[in-house]
């Protein structure tokens, strides 16, 4: 499953949303937004946006991973508009019969919505 969201993320809902009837290992990472320590001006907040088919990208992804990994289900979510610091903005869960390949398509996951072209991001510096 997939989103695309300018709401805020809740990870108390969120563990009902991914499929877990046959998997012993379900791994949730959140990317949040943090204070950059670069320069003498910290981050106040980041600005993303859609600039194309984000779902359709979050949708290969998936795939992606479930075609390299023993996955019962994925779930990933991407926020957009003006996230602060502390604010969630993206979801990689995966669960799976066994936690090597749930943990590790859970950090590939991260690695590839990093690298997501349909997401513009300005950050805003204090």
């Amino acid at each position: 499953m997939v989103h695309v969201t300018s709401n805020p993320i809740n990870p108390s809902e969120l563990y009902d949303a991914i499929g877990k009837h046959r998997s012993g290992s379900v791994v949730f990472h959140y990317a949040v937004v943090k204070e950059a320590t670069d320069g003498d001006r910290p981050t106040t907040c980041i600005d993303y946006r859609s600039t194309g088919d984000t779902k359709g990208e979050l949708t290969q992804i998936a795939a992606g991973l479930r075609e390299q990994w023993l996955l019962e289900d994925v779930l990933l979510i991407r926020r957009t508009g003006r996230l602060y610091v502390g604010d969630i903005i993206s979801l990689v869960a995966a669960s799976s019969p066994n936690s090597a390949d749930a943990f590790t398509a859970c950090q590939e996951g991260i690695a590839r919505l990093k690298k997501m072209t349909t997401i513009a991001k300005d950050e805003q510096r204090g």
